[in-house]
């Protein structure tokens, strides 16, 4: 499942040919959401914003088209009216005179008049997006300090979408790397500094990931790697996918665990129990 990275990456390519923009054809995949089609038609695109791992489409006159990409859920972009050849279900085409975004294979849809978004299921019980530019280490850093968080491990509070939406698998391993902590540690055991430290983190790792399109490794040590021969697969993560290689920081094997179905990846030199 795309993370938030990914996702506010989609975004922003969505942004760039919609926002602003007329849209002259809008087509729902879905029959149960085909009679909204003619409410947007005509209508401009206000802002492309996401929370967490959906993506809100605004339109300037009151209502919004909610997203969310699930598993198998991709957007494409693309100039022209031309749609490129795909065996994906199209779930939704918003086209402009120049440009077509086209959502494929996501299910999980609905139109909302703006106003009564904060109403929606999924939003009204997610925590501050991780790509939120304006949300900083100190939030974060408070969160954790909140007793209905204090009690979950680690492990678990870093896929809890209440906690901070946007997370997901392979932040998570990369999140606790960096850090320095544990899995199983559980915020009420932390330190504050600790805390901080897994706040500040919590930041960089995301923000980088969406910086470099999925890499989260440092850029000097990402360089250091590609000029050794490393395929882009083999480059992008400290531990995520990295079972039974050495740790770049301290040589350690790097273990995998399955907590609660999900795969998980750490150091034990770095991430002490």
């Amino acid at each position: 499942m795309p993370e938030g990275p990914e996702i506010r990456r989609a975004a922003d390519a969505i942004a760039e040919v919609l926002e602003g923009r007329e849209i002259e054809t809008v087509r729902f995949g879905l029959p149960r959401l085909r009679h909204h089609a003619r409410k947007l038609r005509g209508h401009r695109v206000i802002a492309i914003e996401t929370r967490g791992k959906a993506l809100l489409t605004h339109f300037d006159n009151g209502y919004s088209i909610y997203s969310h990409n699930q598993l198998y859920g991709v957007w494409r972009v693309v100039k022209g009216h031309k749609l490129p050849d795909s065996k994906r279900s199209l779930r939704l085409l918003l086209q402009t005179d120049t440009h077509s975004a086209i959502l494929y294979s996501a299910s999980d849809i609905s139109v909302w008049p703006t106003p009564e978004l904060p109403q929606h299921p999924f939003l009204a019980r997610i925590g501050p997006d991780i790509m939120n530019p304006d949300l900083n280490w100190r939030a974060i850093a408070s969160r954790l300090g909140e007793a209905r968080f204090a009690g979950k491990t680690l492990a678990s509070l870093y896929l809890d979408q209440a906690f901070l939406a946007g997370n997901g698998n392979y932040l998570r391993s990369e999140i606790l790397h960096r850090a320095r902590l544990h899995p199983l540690a559980r915020p009420g055991d932390l330190t504050r500094g600790e805390r901080g430290r897994l706040a500040r983190e919590t930041l960089a790792i995301s923000r980088r990931s969406y910086e470099t399109g999925g890499i989260t490794v440092a850029p000097r040590l990402e360089a250091t790697l590609k000029r050794e021969g490393a395929r882009r697969g083999q480059r992008r993560f400290y531990v995520f996918g990295r079972e039974g290689r050495p740790c770049y920081q301290c040589g350690a094997e790097i273990k995998r665990r399955e907590i609660a179905g999900r795969r998980l990846y750490f150091c034990p030199g770095c991430q002490p129990g």
